[in-house]
């Protein structure tokens, strides 16, 4: 089998008779045995869950049946993700053991397709994080080097892919959390338009900026997991599924596109993310394309708002967190509120903490008009700017992260730096614009470095078509 596989050679293995669903399953879950303990990247593997579906698709494939577009194909979900029957813990204390009841929209969605599911991945806590370190279980680690972090918020599921522990993951992406991890770890990214995918069944973070995509290992999978996921949902009042169809805008040309260079994300970038993004600038060039400098100077208030906005609905949506109706509960207490304060203090973690914190005390009273009002004007200002770009050209090209993965322990020396990283990111949760990740090159160090292609609403197509043909040009 090899370590680092798209959808479409998987497929074929089992078409061409080469290997049986089961045989290619099992081998996957060898390798999660083999190398899980030096990645961290599984927080529960779900072998016998991953066998039985796998059995179905091989009498499907006895019985002469073509396979669905991502079918037999061995894959894994961010341990937020909601699995009926199977642990969803959010890699936090205070939800240890919890077993959902009902299954996420995504995950019905692929288990019709007949997804083989080989676990549940690591993450920060509650999506809380840029290193995957504020997990209850420990950081997963970079495959390119595991002295580095493998990015957060989704470090698990991009560890498992780019390390060769799954096919492709699904993670969701609240300011960079599919993206900057697929950067760190050299893979494809998608944080899809918000409203395209269901958050049905996602443990929310900040409901207004999560949105669930796909991390593969090549842009093609991205647009196929695409198209099978993105379906309008009643259940999520905000999806409204998908507005094109990906996978069959992969052979467009790029000749007379417009690719808009805003020039606030180049600012102190390091020098070899610097030279990677140049050079992926003179293949869009080669590829007929026109780069076009442009400036939007209202991003440098996307770091302050998100924080502002996504930490005030974090400290609504972990308020359920009360030791009374699921998770863990204090063992001593000797009342009600005691029994809350308790459960709270030891089930979340610091970092949890800290924005649960930041978020209830901008939502308080002669605070709320300083902080989260003035926040609120300002992302209708910033979405305002965007549409104003994208008058002037088909999609805009970034810096996924100012740099490549930083070693482990960085985030606990320098809280602030690793919050900077998110700054390429979160602007376009903000606003809720498709973006993507896909490898450019590496540092001097031989660390990837990600490119992000940023597209208007409901643009997906566009910005996966000049992926894909970046990709096939550049042979990265």
């Amino acid at each position: 089998m090899e370590s680092f596989s798209t959808i479409q050679k998987l497929q074929k293995k089992l078409t061409d008779k080469e290997c049986t669903c089961t045989e290619l399953t099992q081998q996957y879950l060898d390798k999660i045995e083999q190398k899980n303990g030096e990645l961290n990247a599984y927080t529960c593997v779900t072998a016998d869950t991953a066998l039985a579906a796998a059995k179905k698709v091989d009498e499907k494939l006895a019985r002469g049946e073509a396979l669905g577009p991502v079918e037999g194909v061995p894959m894994t979900l961010k341990a937020n993700i909601s699995t009926k029957g199977l642990e969803t813990d959010c890699c936090s204390k205070i939800l240890e053991g919890y077993k959902p009841v009902y299954d996420a929209a995504v995950w019905q969605n692929l288990q019709e397709q007949g997804a083989v599911l080989l676990g549940k991945c690591n993450m920060d806590e509650f999506a809380m994080g840029s290193s995957c370190e504020t997990s209850c279980h420990g950081g997963a680690k970079n495959p390119h080097d595991t002295s580095k972090v493998a990015g957060g918020s989704s470090g698990g599921a991009a560890s498992a892919v780019a390390g060769g522990l799954a096919a492709y993951g699904i993670g969701s992406d609240t300011g960079g959390s599919i993206r900057q991890p697929a950067s760190f770890c050299g893979i494809v990214g998608l944080k899809p338009t918000y409203g395209a995918v269901s958050r049905f069944g996602l443990i929310a973070y900040a409901s207004s900026f999560d949105q669930i995509g796909p991390l593969t290992t090549c842009v093609e999978d991205a647009a196929r997991l695409f198209d099978v996921i993105a379906k309008k949902d009643p259940r999520d009042s905000t999806c409204t599924g998908a507005h094109c169809s990906a996978l069959s805008a992969l052979q467009n040309s790029l000749k007379g596109k417009k690719i808009g260079i805003p020039a606030e994300y180049f600012d102190g970038l390091r020098e070899s993310v610097q030279t990677a993004l140049d050079k992926a600038g003179e293949v869009y060039k080669a590829l007929g394309a026109e780069l076009v400098p442009i400036s939007i100077p209202e991003i440098k208030y996307a770091l302050p708002v998100y924080y502002i906005l996504a930490c005030a609905e974090a400290s609504s949506n972990l308020g359920r967190y009360d030791g009374i109706r699921y998770g863990m509960k204090a063992e001593h207490y000797t009342g009600v509120n005691d029994m809350i304060e308790k459960t709270r203090s030891a089930g979340f973690g610091k970092e949890v903490k800290h924005r649960i914190l930041l978020g209830t005390y901008v939502l308080s009273a002669g605070y709320y008009d300083a902080y989260y009002k003035k926040a609120q004007l300002l992302r209708r200002k910033i979405r305002r700017a965007f549409q104003s770009a994208f008058e002037k050209c088909d999609l805009l090209l970034a810096p996924t992260v100012p740099m490549t993965a930083f070693p482990q322990g960085f985030s606990g020396q320098d809280a602030v730096e690793t919050y900077q990283t998110d700054i390429c990111t979160v602007p376009v949760n903000i606003v809720g614009l498709p973006a993507l990740s896909v490898p450019c090159g590496t540092d001097e160090s031989g660390m990837p470095v990600g490119m992000q292609l940023i597209g208007n609403a409901g643009c997906e197509d566009v910005i996966l078509n000049a992926a894909f043909q970046y990709e096939a040009a550049s042979r990265h």
